[in-house]
């Protein structure tokens, strides 16, 4: 809490009790007519609802007959994938989408179709026809306009509708042509020039994402609203609630200041279809029996919250019309819609919904929100029977046409793995450089040269010894935890969009004085705290990054990285290859390897990180590579999970001739750096257990007259494997050590890939020095745990080489391991 915010005992102390505002419920009750003599309409923008909502129903049709009878319109077609449909609740989604621009983004669940389609043909509605030709030629050099309009005579806008329909289905159907190249499918196509952002296959994925993305737009100025659509269900999840709570923090309203100060623009959309998997939400899986009634309890102004009647268009549009009133004007977001609906398929098209009743669903299908607009634009002498079968029709004729190209093996192909085995795996990185995603001013409060830490830090030895080589005194001692300033404190001064935010970023100067002078040089929207929230910590910082920002979550203690699973294992490390490389993901999520503090704070973690595809992991141990990793980290645009231990902070640099360099310098990722030179054996490391690895070099030499080669591996992933081939040719035996358990270490994988690589030389087999697989005791206790000096020597006198006179402190035999695993310790 910043000292500027006063906490009275008095006020805090005294009796009161919280009211609630009343939550509107399907409140909407205006006729067509009556919207029509209002202005709201004209005609032809109701013929497109119905026209829009047919579409999508059609497309779900389509979807379904593939699914249940291999064929659509007497064309055969098997499609194994997954897809989970959005049929009658057609309205809820283009009600959504009917006042959003292009400017506006939309993320979405699993069940999204609808909502992709709806706002893709809002926005052909929209632009002009030289702005969408522009779009259908850029869009990967025109590769799916070139199929679309091949003998297609019709209008620029029916080129369009052609062109989202064919990007669309043919990104179902695992095509290369399609949107994302086949490589999001269902569950997760998007398509950015129209504001259409990723859907999540994660239930409640998107919401925490969806927010990042309003702090996208607030933190850049950006124009525009951002709407997570996410179903009912996944009002349980995790990182919704959290993305809620990030969303409605207080400090966006009372301390951001000036055109900074007021809420996100954010709107949570649920698609309330009132059932979770089989699960029906009100009655049996959750509580809540309204879900509207959750903003009661986010904030004070219950994020607005309000019912809607999702089977009326209308309906949904005046609610978006009044909500982006409270976000535009008052800056008062989050908002939250309970749009009701309902789908007539079941989760998938395999499930037959055997949970609901016959009668209900037909109750639904009476009340279809297609049959009733239609009725009510004929009431309203809008259209005839046949101006709307008209509609069908032609909707049914765009669908089959389309259909037949994105099933042409010869027009639509797949990806061939067989011609191009690495194609796939070439997208997984971007492996760009970029300095700065804006070419605005950065906002900071005082010149670089003006920080009074950034003073401070000029003043220090860039080494551990002075020129006489006499050891420098801790206050005067750069430190680890300056390399890291130096490097990021640039890069705030360099690109405008860095941002940066966690538990303690703020005011405390970080956890582990990190950001210590940060808080001096930046104003309130660039370095924040948040909730203890780490999931929202992280997907927030995954919405920021795919709108074409940098962000550094903050990960306090690495154990914490369970509490972001879904957003560190299953969303951060896959949207880049799932877009088919159109998004980048610039985030740097920091993360501190503890010790003191016992079994869930102390846990090295970079193994469960490093088996993850399509994440860089980093963990320098030096200040040097601390300074040069980090500056390249934050130069590039993958994504970074950078390991820092809490054991070495405070150290200083002495392996780097001439200190840590004062200017901007970068140490690739992937290169090992030898901190120790030797001929007789080589000692690999990760982490903080290369200086204790240094002092086991240090016993072999001065005891046993063994000279040891110690390499620092600095990253796990990439990793370059021939600088430690080269050390075992010349020494013929290896350990490899870190602080991560045994049992399935990373460490495991380089010695057997080592094993491979380096096999005709090699002595004795690799030997991996891990921590013990317990929980980690307490401090007083960790020299049982962790790998110690004498721990290494163990290893190297039982496993590789036996040592004259030495008396084992570990058991390292063959025997101990085979009991070590039959018990599972």
């Amino acid at each position: 809490m910043p000292k500027s915010q006063f906490i009275d005992p008095v006020k805090m102390r005294s009796a009161s009790e919280i009211t609630f505002t009343p939550i509107p419920v399907n409140q909407y009750n205006k006729t067509i007519r009556e919207e029509l003599d209002n202005k709201n309409f004209t005609k032809e923008e109701l013929l497109h609802i119905y026209h829009d909502m047919a579409m999508i129903r059609e497309f779900e049709t389509m979807l379904n007959l593939v699914k249940t009878t291999g064929a659509y319109s007497g064309i055969a077609y098997n499609n194994p994938g997954p897809a989970h449909l959005s049929a009658g609740q057609e309205a809820a989604a283009v009600g959504m989408a009917y006042t959003l621009t292009i400017d506006d983004f939309i993320f979405g669940s699993h069940r999204s179709h609808g909502e992709i389609l709806a706002k893709g043909l809002r926005s052909i509605q929209q632009l002009d026809d030289a702005a969408l030709t522009k779009i259908m030629e850029d869009f990967f050099g025109g590769t799916a306009y070139n199929i679309v309009k091949k003998d297609f005579n019709g209008s620029v806008k029916e080129l369009a509708k052609r062109f989202l329909l064919y990007g669309v289905m043919a990104e179902i159907f695992a095509r290369e042509t399609g949107f994302n190249k086949g490589l999001g499918g269902s569950m997760h196509a998007f398509f950015l020039p129209f504001g259409i952002y990723p859907n999540n296959a994660i239930v409640g994925g998107s919401a925490d994402i969806a927010v990042g993305a309003a702090l996208f737009k607030k933190v850049n100025r950006k124009p525009g609203l951002v709407v997570a659509n996410i179903g009912d269900a996944s009002m349980a999840c995790g990182p919704v609630w959290e993305g809620m709570m990030f969303a409605a923090m207080d400090q966006f309203k009372q301390l951001w200041a000036d055109d900074m100060k007021g809420g996100l623009p954010v709107v949570i959309n649920i698609m309330n279809n009132h059932y979770g998997m089989g699960g029906q939400t009100c009655g049996e899986t959750m509580g809540y029996d309204i879900a509207a009634r959750i903003g009661a309890g986010i904030n004070p102004e219950q994020m607005h919250a309000e019912r809607v009647d999702g089977y009326n268009p209308l309906a949904v549009i005046d609610a978006y019309r009044r909500k982006r009133e409270i976000i535009d004007k008052q800056k008062g977001g989050p908002v939250l819609l309970d749009v009701m609906t309902y789908r007539y398929s079941g989760h998938s098209p395999s499930d037959a919904s055997s949970y609901r009743s016959k009668e209900e669903m037909e109750a639904w299908e009476e009340q279809d929100c297609i049959l009733q607009f239609g009725k009510k634009l004929i009431e309203a002498n809008i259209a005839t029977q046949i101006d709307l079968d008209k509609i069908q029709d032609s909707v049914k004729g765009s669908m089959v046409d389309v259909f037949k190209l994105a099933i042409d093996e010869e027009i639509s192909p797949r990806m061939d793995l067989h011609k191009t085995p690495e194609l796939l795996g070439d997208m997984m990185f971007s492996n760009k450089t970029v300095d700065s995603f804006s070419n605005a001013t950065p906002d900071v409060n005082h010149p670089l040269n003006e920080n009074p830490r950034v003073k401070q830090i000029a003043g220090k030895e860039r080494f551990v010894t002075d020129k006489e080589g006499k050891p420098v005194s801790k206050m005067k001692q750069y430190q680890l935890r300056d390399g890291l300033f130096e490097a990021i404190i640039h890069r705030f001064y360099e690109d405008p969009t860095l941002i940066a935010y966690g538990e303690e970023n703020r005011d405390w100067g970080g956890a582990f004085a990190v950001y210590r002078g940060l808080t001096e040089a930046l104003p309130y929207h660039r370095l924040f705290n948040t909730p203890i929230a780490e999931a929202s910590i992280v997907g927030t910082a995954i919405g920021y990054a795919m709108c074409g920002g940098r962000v550094i979550p903050e990960i306090m203690y690495c154990d914490f990285l369970g509490r972001s699973g879904d957003e560190v294992f299953n969303q951060l490390p896959k949207w880049q290859a799932m877009s088919g490389n159109i998004l980048k993901m610039p985030v740097v999520v920091r993360v501190s390897v503890g010790s003191k503090y016992g079994a869930q704070h102390s846990q090295d973690w970079t193994s469960l990180v490093a088996h993850i595809p399509g994440l860089k992991v980093c963990f320098p141990v030096t200040p040097y590579d601390a300074k040069g990793l980090m500056n390249t980290a934050l130069q590039g645009t993958d994504p970074v999970i950078f390991f820092e231990s809490q054991r070495i902070y405070e150290i200083g640099e002495q392996f780097h001739e001439g200190g840590v360099p004062k200017g901007y310098y970068e140490i690739p990722f992937g290169e090992p750096d030898i901190k120790r030179e030797g001929k007789d054996i080589t000692i690999l490391t990760i982490g903080a257990t290369l200086y204790r690895a240094l002092e086991a070099a240090k016993i072999l030499e001065e005891k046993y007259g063994m000279s040891a080669e110690v390499i620092d591996a600095r990253s796990l992933v990439p990793f370059n494997y021939e600088k430690v081939i080269e050390s075992v040719k010349k020494t013929g035996r290896i350990v490899l050590s870190s602080d991560a358990t045994q049992r399935g270490s990373f460490l495991n994988d380089m010695a057997q890939n080592i094993s491979e690589l380096a096999f005709d030389y090699l002595d004795a087999p690799p030997v991996v020095v891990g921590s013990r697989n317990w929980i980690t005791p307490a401090y007083e206790l960790e020299y049982a745990f962790f790998p110690q000096p004498e721990t290494i020597i163990d290893a190297i006198h039982e496993k590789i080489i036996p040592l004259k006179g030495y008396v084992p402190f570990a058991n390292f035999t063959d025997a101990e391991q085979i009991r070590r695993a039959k018990l599972g310790i």
